[in-house]
């Protein structure tokens, strides 16, 4: 009996997480052909990837597979019995073996499959391309925080110098510089929230959205929350493992963070209290008045009734006197 055989068969499925648009473009690159060919593959119906395989081969094809987000899967392949009475002396009608097109998305690889897809990308801290995780974001954030802390530092105390030296040239070269260190720090925290996005599957130019008023100031949080794809999506492969020192320095970070937070709250919370106490005792001195302040007029009250008769004398006859 000859050794079993298996096929690897391939229904359009994708795995979870993983966009339609990422699975054709990771295809694309594996089987070294172009999108179009590769879109033939989704139609729905099962369609044999690979033929002929050992149990070994077609554990590496799957594996292979499925590290650019579609779900296929190994199937035995039935024996074929020939008898020698089915054989013909008549040459086949095409001598090529199947799926030898190049252009045709079944062929096999022309390529390792091994070496198409890595299993980790490759860490870039200073370019756009590539993709980093939660911790590793915040863990490069702090560094990148620390480093600027640290220069705006030595450039103040240079600064200070200069001022008591009554240098201007020193001051505006000085100046210049600090300013190109700045955009300098500026552009590499772009590029580390860019790769943060693309782990998320998103465009790098959602980044614009720190600039929105209102948005920008929960959005970074959204940066440091949304977890990233566990496998290969159109940026690339997943971002290597986080080392001791990615989990120590994100942990530090995140604690800085919260205590920033809570001083700001508490803060703000003491000085509407602050406010509050200042409104009320305001009012209350406003509003309080002394009796003193007081003056009331009374009118004077007859105290007798020979008072009131004299006011009511009859008139006098002038002829009688």
């Amino acid at each position: 009996m000859g050794e079993n055989h298996f096929k690897i068969v391939f229904e359009g499925a994708l795995l979870p997480g993983v966009d339609i648009t990422t699975a054709k473009l990771n295809l694309a690159d594996l089987f070294k052909s172009d999108v179009t060919a590769i879109e033939r593959l989704f139609t729905g119906r099962p369609i044999a990837l690979k033929r002929n395989l050992s149990h070994a081969d077609a554990q590496t094809y799957l594996q292979a597979l499925s590290k650019t987000g579609i779900d296929a899967r190994i199937e035995a392949e039935t024996p074929i019995e020939l008898n020698l009475a089915d054989v013909h002396d008549h040459a086949p009608a095409s001598s090529q073996a199947p799926f030898a097109d190049p252009q045709s998305p079944y062929a096999p690889p022309r390529a390792p499959v091994g070496e198409a897809v890595a299993e980790f990308a490759t860490l870039k801290p200073f370019s756009f391309d590539g993709r980093i995780g939660r911790l590793r974001y915040l863990a490069w954030t702090l560094v990148l925080s620390t480093v600027l802390l640290a220069v705006c530092g030595v450039f103040a105390l240079v600064a200070l110098a200069l001022i008591g030296a009554d240098s201007t040239a020193g001051l505006i070269l000085g100046s210049l510089l600090a300013l190109i260190l700045f955009v300098g720090f500026v552009f590499v925290s772009i590029q580390i929230t860019v790769q943060r996005l693309h782990d998320v599957g998103w465009s790098g130019w959602l980044w614009l959205l720190n600039l929105v008023p209102f948005v920008g100031s929960f959005f970074p949080f959204v940066i440091m929350v949304v977890p990233g794809n566990d496998t290969a999506n159109r940026y690339g492969p997943p971002p290597p493992p986080n080392s001791t020192a990615v989990k120590v320095l994100s942990s530090l970070w995140l604690i800085v963070i919260a205590l920033v937070l809570f001083g700001s709250l508490a803060g703000g919370l003491t000085a509407i209290r602050e406010e509050y106490k200042s409104a009320a005792q305001s009012s209350y001195d406003s509003s309080s008045v002394t009796t003193d302040e007081i003056e009331l007029e009374v009118e004077p009250v007859p105290n007798s009734s020979g008072d009131a008769a004299e006011e009511a004398q009859p008139p006098v006859d002038s002829a009688k006197e």
